[in-house]
């Protein structure tokens, strides 16, 4: 039977309908998208306009207050993509509503909130899915074939470094007008909470939880330069609150010890290793590495995968429609279905918020 789908956030352009849409659109057999709703009527209309054409069959149209949607009879799955500070407050009616959701990472702004949305989700004894889908992507599938069987040992340690290059223009010496938000620690959406958020659930899917983190946090570029969409100063600055250097080690409840290190605002210049991820255990290693300038974010862009120095072929591969389609077809078994839940948004907002901790405190986080 087909799941009934209202969707929050979907306007015309963005993050929603360039990749969350179009990875559930893959599913139509599974999902029916019955409304959307924007913060405009004039966007919701628009939107509601597009995509009855683009589907063939009417989409209605919601502004405002997610409780409408929410209360809509004909939904049963509300999809949850707006700006971290706003997820709380567009996420609590549907699950007050009692409606299945998905909801966006990092699903909500802070550790507290994403605490409280998995609380009422329990309660209300509702399903949810959280969009940490680089999980799904088939290399790290055949990365985690490999460990299981043994084709490493046991893992000892494992090493991340990762950069973010200037030319992204977040996190950094410059930002686009529309990330600006970005800059800001209280919007939940600083590179640890997106960049690394996304890494780290892929880490701990492969290789198990943390028990101990202790970070240096820096932000080397305070004043960003704000640019337009073709990357041309717009005259105005913002002022960073956020690190922009991060680096920590830990241990995991393995026994493994994990580096892991990221920084932002360097020039995309030849030469300069993106991503390089090292895996060692008693008998091998396996190095996952990309050059390409979104390399640090698995969710969007699979790395090549060696195996003791050789390329190792994987069955298909991932990228952020690709990985949001499996997801979606995961959700779309029920109970069966294998998806990161609000459990695992918990457990990965607990471990950022150590991080963060470490670094401004100076001290080793027990987990």
């Amino acid at each position: 039977m087909s799941i009934s789908v209202g969707f929050v956030g979907l306007s015309k352009t963005g993050w929603a309908s360039s990749a969350l849409a179009p990875a559930l659109f893959q599913h139509e057999d599974k999902y029916t998208l019955k409304a959307v709703s924007t913060t405009s009527p004039e966007s919701a209309s628009a939107s509601a306009e597009k995509y009855t054409s683009d589907l063939g069959y009417p989409v209605k149209a919601y502004h405002g207050d997610t409780s409408q949607i929410a209360g809509d009879p004909d939904v049963g799955l509300v999809v949850v993509s707006v700006k971290a500070p706003n997820h709380k407050a567009a996420v609590l009616p549907a699950i007050e509503a009692g409606k299945d959701i998905f909801i966006e990472w990092p699903a909500g702004a802070n550790v507290e909130q994403t605490t409280e949305i998995a609380d009422a989700a329990r309660r209300k004894g509702i399903r949810a899915i959280v969009g940490l889908q680089g999980r799904h992507s088939p290399v790290f599938t055949t990365v985690k074939g490999l460990i299981n069987a043994g084709k490493i040992g046991k893992i000892r340690s494992t090493s991340i470094i990762t950069v973010i290059p200037r030319e992204f223009n977040i996190w950094g010496p410059t930002i686009g007008e529309s990330n600006s938000y970005l800059m800001d620690a209280a919007s939940g959406a600083s590179m640890l909470e997106i960049g690394m958020g996304h890494q780290l659930d892929i880490v701990t899917h492969l290789l198990g939880e943390f028990s101990s983190v202790s970070a240096t946090t820096v932000t080397a570029y305070p004043i960003a330069t704000v640019v337009d969409a073709n990357g041309k100063p717009t005259g105005n600055t913002v002022t960073s609150t956020v690190s922009d250097h991060i680096a920590f080690s830990g241990e995991l409840k393995s026994g493994a010890v994990a580096s892991v290190n990221w920084h932002s605002g360097y020039s995309y210049t030849k030469g300069r290793k993106q991503l390089l991820w090292i895996i060692d255990g008693d008998d091998g290693s396996i190095t996952l590495e990309n050059d390409a300038m979104q390399a640090g974010f698995l969710n969007m862009i699979d790395p090549k995968v060696y195996l003791n120095g050789e390329l190792v072929e994987t069955d298909g591969h991932g990228g952020m429609v690709e990985n949001l389609s499996a997801a979606w077809a995961e959700f779309a078994k029920g109970p069966s279905g294998t998806y990161a839940t609000l459990e695992d948004a918990v457990k990965n907002r607990q471990l950022l918020h150590a991080i963060a901790t470490s670094g401004k405190e100076g001290r080793t986080v027990y987990l």
